[in-house]
């Protein structure tokens, strides 16, 4: 009879024996596909980061400066506390020479006992004026030794001068030989000595004297001018003390708009009712600085024992 296809024993067996030999081989493929996943997923993760990294890497480098400033080096040295530090004390510095701490000054102070000078006095000189200095040191001025008490007692004297137009010449270099003998001079390295530069003169003389010397009194002498030394002191120690005083012959008037009149003044126009508020030089010392007064609020003091001219028995100046 025909029947139906049988299976063997033997068939039954193999079987059997194959479908457990291949469970244990699904398994690990199973474990070796998520395996797989897990590392593909880490090395997408991982370029994806280095992408990223790499992009912001660039991003900074082409931020950054090529060359480092100073602000970077002192960060990257950690001395941004040195460095604030160093300005304060710089600040400290300027606020003390604002003060009238200066080098110079110092070392003036210690020569009069830590005390303010009374006065520095500036006697106008030139060049050809050799015969003229030598008349003053023989007569009013102090020389050597007794200029060196004076300033002791507080009064500084030095005669005024600019620089030659040719630097360096003979007229520079006899100054200064002058100079290193009597030791009596301020010169004016930044001012050309010349009758018309007069008013600038003045300027840069006062300026360079409140630099070197704190003193109660800045004087301006001209070279035709013999002083009482003793009466000037004795006036000069009355008034001290009096903040921003302007002593002096005051005289007023007419402003002499005449060429060729004595102390005309070319720019006579800005004088009067219009008068210019700027800091300017005029064609006369004396005018440039009783304009420049009058933007200080001084208080004006008019004494006529300092009108040289005058016929006063106590006066303390004279005519040469």
């Amino acid at each position: 009879m025909e029947g139906l296809p049988t299976t063997t024993q033997a068939e039954r067996r193999w079987r059997s024996k194959n479908l457990q030999t291949s469970k244990p081989s699904l398994v690990m493929a199973f474990f070796s596909c998520v395996a797989w996943l897990y590392v593909a997923g880490r090395l997408w993760q991982d370029a994806e980061n280095r992408t990223l990294l790499s992009n912001l890497l660039k991003k900074n480098i082409e931020q950054r400066p090529k060359v480092l400033t100073v602000e970077d080096k002192l960060m990257v040295l950690g001395c941004k506390d040195l460095e604030r530090r160093i300005v304060e004390v710089e600040m400290d510095l300027t606020l003390a020479k604002s003060q009238g701490y200066l080098k110079h000054q110092l070392r003036q102070s210690e020569s009069s006992s830590e005390q303010k000078l009374l006065a520095v006095i500036g006697v106008y000189t030139g060049f050809g004026s050799h015969l003229k200095r030598n008349t003053f040191r023989g007569s009013w001025m102090p020389k050597g030794d007794a200029l060196k008490k004076l300033e002791e007692r507080g009064v500084v004297i030095r005669f005024v001068i600019g620089r030659s137009a040719n630097r360096g010449d003979s007229l520079d270099r006899n100054i200064d030989e002058e100079n290193r003998k009597t030791k009596d001079f301020l010169i004016l390295e930044g001012h050309e000595e010349a009758q018309e530069e007069l008013p600038k003169k003045v300027k840069l003389f006062f300026s360079t004297a409140v630099q070197n010397w704190d003193a109660e009194f800045y004087i301006k002498v001209d070279d035709n001018i013999d002083i009482d030394l003793e009466g000037l002191i004795g006036l000069l120690e009355r008034r001290r003390g009096q903040d921003s005083a302007y002593i002096g012959c005051m005289k007023s008037g007419e402003v002499v708009a005449e060429e060729g009149r004595p102390w005309y003044e070319p720019e006579w126009w800005k004088f009067g009712d219009e008068k210019s508020a700027s800091l300017k030089t005029y064609a006369h010392d004396d005018i440039s600085v009783g304009s420049w007064i009058m933007g200080v609020q001084a208080t004006y003091i008019d004494d006529n024992r300092l009108c040289c001219s005058s016929i006063r028995q106590d006066k303390v100046c004279s005519e040469a």
